[in-house]
């Protein structure tokens, strides 16, 4: 029993070592999210400055499995070429050694008078932990969070790391036993770091199990070189495992290439180890020598650049073999330029949220592409009915549901990994943005559908009738587009001038539906007809009330006097004097009542030379 609460020991050490290594990294990532989004996607053709930019963003999260899902991630939404992917994994692979040099800190031995004494584990553990809790518990900023959280996981690493090693160290003797039967047998070895790491989803973690037993009793290199070539193995293959689930062609290439990869250099190692042993080139001194943790960690580190070196100028052809293994495929759905906008939205992302969120909110701009087309299309029904449009509408309303329910999902799926109170505030926009989009596509669909219903009853509309819609549609079509692009550039100038325009439109509608009660009360239009009108007008102005929405959500993304308080913003707004807002109200006003005068004058002219052409037809 005393072996099997040993084990458990250990067993608890290695969970708190992963556990650790999670939280320090969700850390990492919600802090340079941005950051790194932006390196990566800067990315040329050159294999070298890849594999520069993949080993740096690898130290920066300390994982190399975070930045080739992410890499895939972003290969899938479209700011990497496959071809660019291939030198940050080859550098992703070596930055993963950083973790290994930061484990020997545990080799460190200094009295309590040097500088070094502050880098032990034992010391720099509760330091790391005592700073995070301060930092999350009692320092309220946007920067303490982080901080904290990248403190606590970095102290709950080496507290796994010290329990590891004190369990270790009472099973000395067995463990020696084991490592010592890999000495003469390479391939038993090389298999257990495979399964090893295959089962604990970390090379860092198997390799940080091989350093605590090496700070405790030592290992010799003949018997632990083959167990890390096996830990690169498992390590990509578990990388392949996870990112293969629904990837693109190009995306399931990235993970081959990092198989084919580290199959090439552990072959590579293999060879030149074999080669130095039979040539004396690695002597005994080096072949039997007792390695600490910092000796681990080294041959890691070796193992991990030099392949890197010598095969990143045979990276093309890494390329040319995963594209002969994963074909492209063949896109069968008619509408796959539309379907690609929901393919953007990658999984692989949502544990970086600003990543994530970035994803999510480009798919959601192009909703608000997918509403204007329907909004423009449901308007031309009204003037230029085409049987044809009618499909094309109700394709677009069948994709702006699934966009929007796909988004809704997945910044829903965020949420867990968010830290940072600037993503939980963007996360609430894009809600609000999506349902802003959403519902301008159903008001494009009513207006189709009331226009579809007058004309199956044999209806239509009036002269002046048709001439007002032309003005009211137009100033709609206009905010529409004013607050889209306000979305698309996160524009606060341009979000600013949503309002007026919205004020505008309000009074413009207001002054039609009079004018159309009393074209009713004459008998100018009829009953159908009429009721069509007053449902067209009701849309639009719940249009042109989205886009005042989506505006001062935007506003308040950035302002907090304005988020969580939007309506009494634009109380505030209306009866202010705001030099912007007054100006933009009364140029707004100007242009489209101008526009209807002007129409208005015309319909008489109309409607005379059209009663010359009936009597002209009849002669």
């Amino acid at each position: 029993m005393e072996m099997f609460y040993r084990i458990v020991s250990m067993l608890g050490g290695l969970a708190l070592f992963l556990y650790g290594m999670h939280i320090m990294g969700d850390g990492l990532k919600s802090s340079s999210g941005g950051a790194l989004k932006a390196v990566l996607a800067k990315v040329t053709d050159k294999p070298v400055k890849g594999f520069l930019l993949g080993m740096l963003v690898t130290c920066m999260i300390q994982s190399s499995t975070a930045t080739i899902v992410l890499t895939v991630g972003l290969v899938g939404a479209g700011f990497l070429n496959f071809r660019q992917s291939i030198g940050i994994v080859l550098g992703a692979n070596v930055g993963t050694a950083i973790t290994a040099q930061i484990i020997r800190l545990m080799d460190v031995q200094a009295g309590s008078g040097s500088i070094l004494y502050f880098f032990k584990s034992d010391n720099l553990a509760p330091m790391a932990l005592i700073l995070g809790i301060v930092m999350l518990m009692f320092i309220h900023t946007k920067a303490s969070g982080t901080v904290g959280t990248i403190s606590m996981g970095f102290g709950i690493l080496f507290v796994g790391l010290m329990n590891m090693s004190s369990a270790v160290g009472t099973m000395g003797d067995s463990l020696s036993g084991l490592l010592t039967s890999f000495e003469g047998n390479y391939i038993l070895g090389f298999l257990s770091g495979v399964l090893v790491t295959g089962i604990i989803q970390s090379s860092s973690a198997v390799v940080g199990i091989i350093q605590s037993v090496a700070s405790s009793v030592g290992v010799r290199f003949c018997a632990i070189f083959a167990v890390i070539v096996g830990v690169n193995i498992g390590d990509c293959l578990t990388t392949f495992l996870v990112c293969r689930l629904g990837a693109k062609s190009e995306q399931i290439r990235t993970t081959l290439v990092h198989i084919i990869y580290n199959v090439c250099a552990a072959i590579l190692v293999f060879t030149a180890v074999g080669i130095g042993r039979a040539t004396g080139l690695i002597g005994d001194d080096i072949w039997f020598a007792t390695m600490r943790s910092g000796g681990v960690a080294n041959v890691h580190g070796l193992f991990r650049l030099v392949p890197a070196v010598v095969l990143l100028p045979f990276s093309g052809l890494f390329a040319n073999l995963a594209e002969k293994i994963v074909p492209d495929r063949i896109e069968e759905n008619e509408d796959s330029e539309y379907e690609q906008y929901l393919r953007e939205l990658d999984v692989r992302l949502i544990e970086n949220p600003r990543l994530a969120l970035d994803e999510s909110e480009q798919l959601i701009g192009r909703m608000g592409e997918v509403a204007i087309h329907n909004y423009k299309a449901s308007i031309q029904q009204i003037f230029n009915f085409e049987e044809a449009r009618e499909t094309r509408i109700d394709q677009r309303e069948n994709l702006l549901d699934r966009m929007a329910d796909a988004s809704n999902k997945y910044i829903l799926a965020i949420s867990p990994h968010i830290i940072l109170e600037a993503d939980r505030r963007n996360q609430s926009f894009q809600y609000k943005a999506l349902t802003c989009f959403e519902r301008i596509g159903d008001l494009a669909v009513n207006i189709r559908n009331n226009m579809k219903s007058l004309r199956e009853s044999g209806e239509f509309f009036s002269d002046t009738a048709l001439a007002e819609l032309q003005v009211i549609s137009g100033a709609v079509g206009d905010i529409l587009a004013l607050a889209e692009d306000a979305y698309q550039t996160n524009s606060i100038v341009k979000a600013k001038k949503v309002e007026p325009l919205e004020e505008v439109i309000d009074e413009l509608i207001v002054k039609m539906r009079d004018m159309h009660t009393r074209r009713m009360v004459t008998g100018q239009c009829k009953v159908l007809g009429g009721i069509a009108f007053q449902n067209v007008l009701l849309n639009l102005e719940r249009v042109s009330d989205q886009c005042s929405d989506l505006a001062v959500y935007l506003l308040g993304r950035s302002d907090d006097r304005i988020n969580g308080r939007e309506h009494l913003y634009i109380e505030n707004i209306h009866h202010s004097q705001d030099p912007v807002y007054q100006s933009e109200f009364a140029a707004n006003y100007e242009k489209y009542f101008d526009m209807l005068d002007d129409i208005m004058k015309e319909i008489p002219e109309k409607q005379e030379k059209k009663k010359e052409q009936e009597k002209e037809k009849k002669k």
